[in-house]
């Protein structure tokens, strides 16, 4: 969209959501990051509407919730293209600065997992248990995993939540922003990494970023890496079974099977 004065913003629009919601959470986690020169857009403009609802008859409509409109600063860059190292390397140095950014904010709510329970549209259990064999034993295995492990991400770092490339805005190879924010939250900021790493699962990825970043998962504590791979593991396969084709779901059961233990 163009201001009045000529100067162009992004308009997004967040369903379901309120002001006081993302103030608390999402566009807090962005302001905490942004006080260091982080490449996060800023807000110019936050409104909370009425989202309409179904036709109520007589051409009225009925209420669904509130909603969001959100006007943000528009970063230089575009699409980011191929991920090569150095670019991963990029993307690892902005994940460094996620480290403890939160610890003054501890009201921001952390990050939940849903590995035992469905998450608000997505991370869904029962695509899993109803598509086929594989993926009934896949979501046996998060919920396995969540039995053992805590639901909730530990810590004071900020978590993007979508940490991927089609997030990153680049400018001749340089990352100048990450924008969409709408899960961030508090937590360990490994999830990001391991939610980059399914990232470059969707697209042409220079197979030396993708080993580099694997070999980096490796090291991950096996308790801090198998809740986090069983989150996306869920959250990919069940997005897949429910809005994209079998071979589409194929695709990243392929990848969430390759750290099941």
């Amino acid at each position: 969209m163009t201001w009045p004065d000529g100067h162009r913003g992004v308009l997004t629009w967040r369903p379901g959501s309120t002001l006081a919601g993302l103030r608390a959470g999402p566009l807090a986690v962005m302001e905490a990051l942004r006080q260091s020169g982080y490449p996060a857009p800023a807000v110019e403009l936050a409104v909370e509407l009425a989202a309409a609802g179904r036709d109520g008859g007589a051409g009225t409509a009925t209420p669904a919730g509130p909603a969001v409109a959100l006007v943000w600063e528009l970063l230089p860059g575009g699409p980011l293209g191929r991920v090569t190292p150095e670019v991963l390397d990029q993307a690892i140095a902005l994940s460094d600065r996620h480290a403890g950014a939160l610890a003054s904010r501890p009201a921001i709510p952390a990050f939940r997992l849903f590995l035992t329970s469905d998450g608000p549209g997505f991370c869904q259990h029962a695509p899993l248990r109803g598509h086929s064999d594989r993926t009934r034993r896949l979501e046996r295995w998060v919920t396995a995993v969540g039995a053992r492990h805590p639901d909730i991400l530990d810590g004071d770092d900020a978590v993007h939540a979508d940490f991927q490339p089609g997030n990153f805005l680049a400018e001749r190879g340089r990352i100048t922003g990450v924008v969409d924010w709408d899960g961030a939250a508090r937590g360990d900021r490994r999830l990001d990494l391991v939610t980059l790493r399914f990232g470059l699962h969707a697209l042409e990825a220079d197979p030396r970023a993708v080993q580099r970043l694997d070999q980096l998962l490796d090291d991950f504590p096996a308790g801090v890496l198998a809740p986090m791979w069983a989150h996306m593991g869920l959250r990919m396969t069940d997005w897949m079974i429910r809005h994209y084709t079998p071979a589409h779901v194929e695709h990243w059961l392929g990848l969430a099977e390759q750290r099941m233990t």
